[in-house]
């Protein structure tokens, strides 16, 4: 190979290299936003994602009422006031609960009807009960609706319902894989563990290398010997370490303070987050390269990578139930597989049949984001 050839080849001198992760991680320890969004940031969002957001419907306020005094009509409102999944508030009078539904203070009523004997001998007369849900949250009043039939059926199974309980055929024992006890937290937490893998790798990137941009360090940087490659990979790595760091710290968080099992490896664990921080860590180097302004790579760092991770990674909404050219979108969002993956390895173990197409799609993600970074740096290094 030629010397011209070789002086057009990226250029990687270990001194300078490790000069510039000095700096870099000098800088970091120095400044207050840093540690902010590193270390406090995550803290906050892990306790609101596992207190504040719930998806579990739990202590549902409906009323129950009954208008038969038998021993069986009492047997089943009771059983409708025993569960943890119903606050109840009994009457006797459906005219009594129609107000408080129509004002939304409750989410529907049970009504035990007056014929509720001769329902129960004659199946054929009609259902046992009416079940009346407030349809203007849909989600709430499915539960409503299917849990009050499943409180029902599990009535009348018990044998209380005489004859009426050999009519209703097999009993269903439902059976939920990896998060048996279904509560929310155990797949909200590794997701908003993603977002705050966000938060550090694309936001605070994006913010403090924009800020060398306005204060003119990094023009001054790039006057010197030192070549693209090695400014790029001197502000990524402190940052990488930064985001391991803060993974693991929210991962002992996870399981030790939230109760969440990870069932999977540290090693696939540490391997799935530097596969995710790379297309992070690159767009956040991007964003700071075209933008040169604090504020406005804050405002593009939260457009571009926060609410994406937020809202189409399957994080809260399902992808499946996207529309198609939303879905199609979503496959350019690198927190959709680090998603995905995290709730995997914390819930399912290692299942690396997931985890490499996953790996190999950030990876091709980061890849376009730094390759972008380094055409953009050069041109203003011309200009």
């Amino acid at each position: 190979m030629s010397a011209s050839a070789r002086r057009s080849l990226p250029q990687l001198d270990l001194h300078r290299l490790l000069a510039l992760v000095r700096k870099e991680t000098l800088q970091i320890t120095r400044d207050p936003s840093a540690i902010l969004i590193a270390f406090v940031l995550p803290v906050v969002l892990l306790f609101l994602f596992a207190f504040a957001v719930s998806l579990d419907v739990r202590d549902v306020k409906i009323g129950v009422v009954l208008e038969n005094d038998t021993p069986q009509a009492q047997s089943l409102a009771a059983a409708f006031a025993g569960t943890r999944y119903f606050l109840v508030t009994p009457a006797r009078n459906r005219r009594e609960i129609e107000p408080e539904v129509i004002a939304g203070r409750l989410h529907g009523m049970v009504v035990i009807p007056q014929d509720f004997d001769t329902r129960l001998e004659r199946p054929e007369r009609g259902p046992l009960v009416q079940i009346v849900t407030d349809g203007t949250e849909p989600n709430t009043a499915s539960f409503v609706g299917g849990y009050a039939q499943g409180v029902v059926a599990n009535w009348l199974a018990s044998g209380v319902g005489r004859g009426h309980a050999q009519k209703t055929g097999p009993t269903l024992q439902p059976r939920f894989w990896f998060n048996p006890e279904i509560e929310s937290k155990r797949f909200l937490i590794p997701g908003a563990i993603a977002i705050v893998m966000t938060m550090i790798g694309t936001l605070l990137t994006a913010m403090v290398v924009a800020r060398e941009w306005e204060r003119g360090t990094m023009e001054a940087m790039m006057s010197t010997p030192a070549s693209i490659l090695e400014i790029l990979v001197g502000k990524l790595l402190p940052y990488f370490g930064l985001g391991l760091i803060a993974t693991l710290g929210c991962s002992a968080a996870a399981v030790f303070l939230f109760d969440v099992p990870l069932r999977g490896s540290v090693l696939a664990l540490l391997l799935l987050t530097c596969s995710f921080l790379i297309p992070a860590l690159g767009q956040g180097l991007l964003i700071s390269a075209i933008t040169k302004n604090q504020f406005i790579a804050a405002q593009v760092a939260l457009i571009s990578g926060f609410l994406p991770a937020l809202l189409l990674s399957g994080f809260i909404f399902e992808i499946d139930s996207m529309p198609l050219v939303i879905r199609v979108f979503t496959h350019v969002v690198a927190a959709r597989y680090f998603v995905a993956s995290l709730q995997s390895v914390f819930l399912a173990g290692d299942v690396w049949s997931l985890f490499v197409p996953s790996i190999l799609s950030m990876l091709a993600i980061g890849a376009v984001f730094f390759t972008i970074t380094a055409l953009k740096s050069r041109k203003s290094l011309d200009a």
